[in-house]
């Protein structure tokens, strides 16, 4: 689907639950992160109430996420916790369609790495 019938959702007000659902990773940047690590490696991401799935090629992780909202400006940050992983990554953009059936996630994580996500 075009970027043109896609929305910014404004994210200071952005309802956690706008995140929850199967999210495919389509694009990934990983700068210095370690490309062995379970979020380098994912193809998808299911965000559950309290519950993350993350897919790689060969294997499944699970753990848990949320998100935290700095003090100043209430940008929000999706906190993600796997077994041997934990890490936080900015929300820098959600776009979605205006029947909230497609959205574009860009995620910029602290170890550099920028990946974005669409669903479906």
């Amino acid at each position: 689907m075009s970027d043109a019938f896609l929305l910014d959702i404004n994210l200071q007000q952005l309802p956690d639950d706008y995140l929850t659902g199967e999210w495919r990773v389509a694009d990934r940047v990983l700068n210095q992160t370690d490309p062995s690590s379970h979020l380098a490696q994912a193809t998808s991401l299911r965000l559950e109430p309290g519950a993350l799935h993350v897919q790689t090629g060969a294997s499944q992780e699970h753990g848990q996420w949320s998100v935290q909202r700095d003090a100043l400006l209430s940008r929000p940050y999706l906190e993600l916790q796997l077994p041997e992983e934990e890490t936080r990554a900015l929300i820098t953009r959600l776009r979605r369609s205006a029947d909230g059936l497609i959205s574009q996630l860009s995620l910029y994580f602290l170890s550099g790495m920028e990946v974005q996500l669409t669903r479906p």
